[in-house]
């Protein structure tokens, strides 16, 4: 924890230094134009901006074993499609049900419809239990 609220602490401290400097300079001396003055807070505060959507936004990639390829007699006795094993990669790697839709291209309701799909043929109630049982068969790596 102290890892990261210790750069966030100096690094707030010195913008906040950065900001003074520039606000006495503009306002003490009057040796800043009113243009630069706000075109620099622009600036600044865009960049936050962008910066805090992106850490919000920001999901890291989850990277399966290339090597793995699931057992297709497991596949094909449960009756697992193609489209729904698709699906079932993207529940395991934590990706909401729009999340899925829009990396698919489908709509919500289709990717609800598959997961139901795929709750009964691993009989299972959860998304939890089904990727462990999908494991546990060699569907999924």
């Amino acid at each position: 924890m102290k890892r990261t609220i210790l750069p966030y602490g100096i690094a707030m401290a010195l913008l906040i230094t950065l900001l003074k400097i520039v606000e006495y300079r503009f306002f003490i001396f009057g040796d800043l134009a009113i243009e630069f003055y706000v075109g620099f807070m622009a600036f600044l505060f865009t960049s936050l901006g962008i910066w805090v959507g992106w850490k919000l936004t920001h999901r890291p990639v989850v990277v399966h074993d290339p090597g793995f390829h699931p057992d297709a007699d497991a596949v094909e006795s449960l009756g697992i499609s193609k489209r729904e094993l698709e699906v079932l990669e993207l529940i395991a790697q934590g990706l909401s049900n729009r999340e899925i839709a829009e990396k698919l291209f489908l709509s919500p309701h289709t990717v609800k419809s598959h997961s139901s799909s795929l709750f009964i043929k691993l009989n299972a109630r959860r998304r939890t239990e089904a990727i462990k049982k999908a494991k546990e068969l060699g569907v999924l790596g």
